[in-house]
């Protein structure tokens, strides 16, 4: 990580005779301003939640942990070997632990594990729900949420 560092600093001149100053390329002011930020970062979270999953994730009446499970599953954010590794944690060995066949990401440690998706058809079949099974956590959930919303079930 430190070899990363150095050789991003490799082509910045420093000039000890100037003065440096911040600049917050957020705005073209240059300026920071917290209501600039925060519609900044609302732009982002308006732009993520533009199939309104988020908006019904936050109404499920689940407790709060389990929303904000689910919340992190939609926006891959979960501790899976694959996202550890984008964030440069050694992993030694990046296979899915239950079925060994492929990479662990969320995808498929929620949705295509052959070990995982049994437990799927089962729980559906204590609620009578089938369907088609999204490979994909976002489809599913929406597929889940507004079908359960709107009553729309195969």
């Amino acid at each position: 990580m430190a070899t990363k560092f150095l050789e991003e600093m490799d082509g910045i001149i420093i000039y000890p005779d100037r003065v440096g100053n911040w600049t917050w390329k957020g705005d073209s002011s240059g300026v920071y301003i917290v209501g600039n930020a925060y519609a900044m970062l609302m732009g982002d979270y308006t732009d993520e939640n533009q199939d309104g999953a988020f908006s019904v994730l936050w109404k499920v009446r689940v407790p709060s942990k389990v929303s904000f499970f689910g919340w992190r599953l939609l926006r891959n954010r979960q501790s899976t070997k694959a996202n550890l590794r984008k964030r440069h944690v050694e992993i030694n060995d990046p296979m899915s632990p239950f079925c060994r066949s492929s990479e662990e990401d969320a995808t498929h440690l929620f949705f295509s594990c052959s070990k995982i998706l049994p437990l799927w058809w089962k729980a559906l079949s204590w609620t009578n729900i089938s369907g088609a099974f999204s490979q994909c956590p976002r489809q599913y959930f929406l597929q889940y949420a507004l079908g359960k919303t709107f009553g729309v079930w195969f």
